[in-house]
């Protein structure tokens, strides 16, 4: 790890990005609700009872986080962070004896799916803490990580060409593609590897076009039918199916034509009443505004992405953060519990973090001048909800704490990395010959042609 020195230089830079801070309040964290009360400006954030924290507790839990997922990084050849969840996969002779439970027909295994992503998420919580450029460890771990987000580009489960139904492999292609993408812009790919790296950012942008909902556009991991039936949009998948497209077109990667249009057109369709947005619509949604409670993290999914398109949203966001705030209970009822999408409002555990995450980006689209606020009742309920070992879990598999832990990080860290300028990149290394049959030159996958 780094020296004394560069400890130090690390901890003064994590200082600039801590939040404005609260009096300290009791050990409980149930928030009454703000929402509604006149004020001569934007309505000020809810007030929670969670404990103040200082900055200097969110420097000490960022870098705490750093040794602890280095030190969880596994697998073959010691380059995963798998995410672990109910979902499993029938096992191959393949697979990674560690990720393999069960046997004969009952054998099974964690999907590649969630390994590619879990392990990209993980890679870029890892790349925002400032010092990676001289910390040797995290250098290492993840180039490791690059090389099997690289070759899980083979892997039989990772082909776009399959039959459809229920399926994460398309969250491999979003949060793969935005992992190598992000060690590209930072300059940490070999450079004798750029064109198989180039070549695995233009696999994964294929999958994400081969598996677009046709009619519909964006993505959904939980498809009903075939590839080519239209089904809803899921607005948990496509906002960051969406950012990812837009860093790979900056970037220089060709993108099909229209994609990431209908991607937004079809986010608008999961947008009811006072801004509720449902779990999925395939046509305009009649959500009922009494399921915010269930709803606040994909509200704050979409109206962060719909902002970063040129939508003049800032009320939107203001609301879905104050639900975030108010309604914070009823994540807090789901985490580290059993079972999947539970009555009322069909919370699953693995939305906690996923609703933090952008609850944390959502804060940077506002105003300067109302950010501190709001990241002080972020930073307090995430420190509240950390537990005895020092990290974060919303599942109850222990490997899961390597994704809640990296989510934490990547919030915590979110205002310096919205605010660092994007570094220009020499254009994509030449892979192969383009396919006429997407528009615009970019290559299709030839199972879902015509769709």
């Amino acid at each position: 790890m780094s020296n004394p020195i560069a400890t130090g230089l690390l901890m003064s830079l994590l200082a600039s990005a801590a939040s404005g801070q609260s009096d300290e309040t009791s050990r409980e964290t149930r928030m009454p609700s703000a929402i509604g009360a006149e004020t001569t400006g934007p309505t000020p954030p809810p007030e929670i009872d969670a404990p103040a924290v200082e900055s200097a507790d969110v420097d000490a839990a960022v870098l705490a986080s750093v040794a602890f997922l280095l030190e969880r990084q596994e697998g073959p050849t010691k380059a995963e962070w798998p995410y672990q969840g109910v979902y499993r996969v029938a096992a191959t002779d393949d697979d990674p004896d560690s990720l393999i439970e069960g046997r004969g027909r009952r054998r099974s295994v964690i999907p590649i799916g969630y390994r590619v992503g879990g392990t990209s998420i993980v890679g870029d919580a890892l790349l925002r803490v400032p010092g990676c450029d001289e910390d040797a460890d995290r250098r290492e771990a993840l180039e490791r990580a690059r090389r099997f987000v690289v070759d899980s580009t083979g892997h039989a489960n990772m082909n776009p060409d399959y039959g459809g139904g229920y399926d994460v492999r398309g969250w491999g292609y979003i949060y793969g593609g935005d992992f190598l993408l992000s060690m590209r812009e930072r300059g940490f790919v070999p450079e004798d590897a750029a064109a198989d790296h180039d070549a695995a950012i233009r696999f994964y942008l294929d999958g994400l076009a081969a598996i677009e909902i046709p009619k519909v556009g964006g993505w959904n991991y939980a498809r009903r039918g075939p590839l080519a039936a239209p089904s809803g949009t899921s607005p948990f998948m496509t906002p960051p199916g969406i950012q990812v497209l837009v860093e790979a077109e900056r970037q220089g990667f060709p993108v099909k034509a229209g994609m990431r249009d209908r991607a937004m057109k079809a986010i608008d369709l999961t947008i009811g009443e006072d801004g509720v947005v449902a779990y999925s619509a395939q046509r305009k949604t009649r959500e009922s505004p009494e399921m915010i409670p269930g709803a606040m993290g994909r509200m704050l999914a979409v109206e962060t992405v719909r902002h970063d398109a040129g939508v003049e949203n800032e009320e939107a966001i203001r609301k879905a953060l104050a639900a975030f705030v108010t309604h914070w209970d009823e994540l807090l009822k789901r985490k580290q519990k059993t079972g999947t999408h539970v009555a009322p409002y069909g919370v699953a555990p693995y939305y906690f973090f996923y609703a933090h995450g952008y609850a944390a980006e959502a804060i940077e689209r506002l105003p300067v001048a109302e950010r501190a606020a709001w990241r002080d009742r972020l930073h307090r309920l995430l420190m509240s909800v950390r537990d005895d070992d020092g990290t974060w879990n919303d599942r109850v598999f222990p490997r899961s704490a390597a994704y809640g832990t990296a989510v934490t990080v990547l919030a915590f860290t979110e205002p310096a990395y919205a605010a660092r300028p994007r570094a220009v990149v020499p254009p994509p290394a030449v892979v192969e010959a383009v396919d006429e049959a997407f528009d615009e030159g970019t290559k299709a996958a030839p199972a879902n042609e015509g769709r």
